[in-house]
């Protein structure tokens, strides 16, 4: 094996371990809000926090399903009362999406929990480590197109 697919093969590993560990700290995140929704009308939730009110195709290509299951997702999040979806006056063929208030307290308490957890992680590294973790997340995420910022991203996964 050359010296490069080493690296890659190191590279890959140590990701796919922070993935598992960045996943679990998501899905414990969540726990704020147990019963009241699931990881995918999580993501829709932060898509809406995002952008705004967005229309329900959009949300579909956004999070990559189909319309109808968009709209299943987006019947849910509104019998919850944490979004409201209605026809768009200016197409009447086109839903409409946008949070409520409770649907922004939601997002911003599982991103607080989000946030926290992974502070307390970083807490636990030194200076030196930090900003080579920092170096490596920016180059990850700029060599897969990750838009850069504070917020959530607008494929649905907060930042964190």
């Amino acid at each position: 094996m050359s010296e490069r697919a080493d690296q890659l093969s190191a590279v890959t590993s140590a990701v796919l371990t922070g993935t598992r560990l960045l996943v679990g700290i998501a899905a414990r995140s969540l726990g704020a809000v147990a019963g009241q929704v699931t990881l995918s009308q999580f993501r829709m939730l932060v898509v809406l926090a995002t952008l705004g009110e967005t229309k329900l195709v959009t949300m579909a290509e956004l999070l990559g399903v189909n319309p109808s299951t968009a709209m299943r997702m987006a019947d849910r999040l509104a019998a919850a009362d944490l979004v409201v979806r209605e026809v768009n006056p200016l197409n009447r063929r086109e839903s409409l999406m946008r949070l409520t208030p409770e649907g922004r307290h939601v997002v911003d308490e599982v991103t607080a929990r989000r946030r926290d957890e992974i502070a307390a992680i970083v807490a636990r590294m030194s200076p030196e480590q930090c900003r080579a973790l920092v170096a490596a997340m920016n180059a990850f995420n700029e060599a897969a197109g990750e838009p850069p910022g504070e917020g959530p991203h607008p494929m649905g996964w907060p930042d964190a």
